[in-house]
């Protein structure tokens, strides 16, 4: 990723709370040689799971079994799981140049984290069991509906009707090597310009717009 410093991230707090925050995934990976020798990508929710004993953390989900991806993978090359976060078009009517010289142009602010490392294959029932539940967990304890309050658990379907949902899926793991992030919110610009596009970004009536405004707040300097 291109990545300028005044935009680079490199706090692992940071970009562990923008990876749970992130609620789809974009998992890249290579194709073998023999195989279609490719790129590979599939839209999914990954999991952040902390190490054990000091080990490096991890991204856990699940594929389709007829999704090809997991079988046609290179283990030589890292796969890459994409995580996009808050982003908005940035205009540059918003700047003060615009008036002064006109030397201005459109830009887009955004947020991501490319997580890299050795991807790992599940097709243990047990295994992915464990994943199912965690992911479900996860997103049931998320959930802010009227129903929320009685969140399902993979427990509430029938034993037999899960193990046979099982046997139709595999689970990833991605053990995570490095982690790169970018958090481009003008700092690049005069603190006057970044005021004003945060505050005309906040009063959006775009939700997205106004999650970047957020964004800009919590720490675009």
């Amino acid at each position: 990723m291109y990545n300028p410093p005044h935009f680079r991230e490199d706090d692992p707090a940071i970009l562990h709370a923008l990876i749970r925050e992130a609620r789809l995934a974009t998992l890249v990976t290579m194709g073998l040689p023999t195989g279609t020798g490719g790129l590979f990508a599939t839209h999914l929710p990954l999991l952040l799971k902390d190490g054990a004993d000091g080990a490096p953390p991890t991204l856990v989900g699940h594929l389709a079994k007829a999704n090809p991806q997991w079988r046609d993978f290179d283990p030589a090359v890292p796969a890459l799981a994409i995580f996009q976060g808050p982003e908005a078009y940035v205009t540059p009517a918003w700047y003060g140049a615009k008036a002064e010289t006109g030397k201005v142009v459109p830009t887009w602010n955004y947020v991501a984290v490319h997580a890299y490392g050795r991807l790992e294959v599940v097709t243990d029932a047990a295994g992915l069991h464990a994943i199912v539940s965690t992911l479900t967990d996860r997103h049931e304890g998320a959930r802010t509906d009227p129903g929320a309050a009685d969140p399902w658990a993979v427990t509430d379907a029938p034993e037999d009707y899960v193990q046979s949902q099982l046997k139709g899926i595999v689970g990833v793991v991605l053990h995570i090597d490095r982690l790169e992030g970018k958090r481009k919110l003008s700092q690049n610009r005069p603190a006057a310009d970044r005021a004003t596009v945060q505050a005309a970004l906040a009063t959006s009536p775009d939700p997205r717009d106004r999650a970047l405004a957020a964004a800009m707040g919590e720490g675009g300097e």
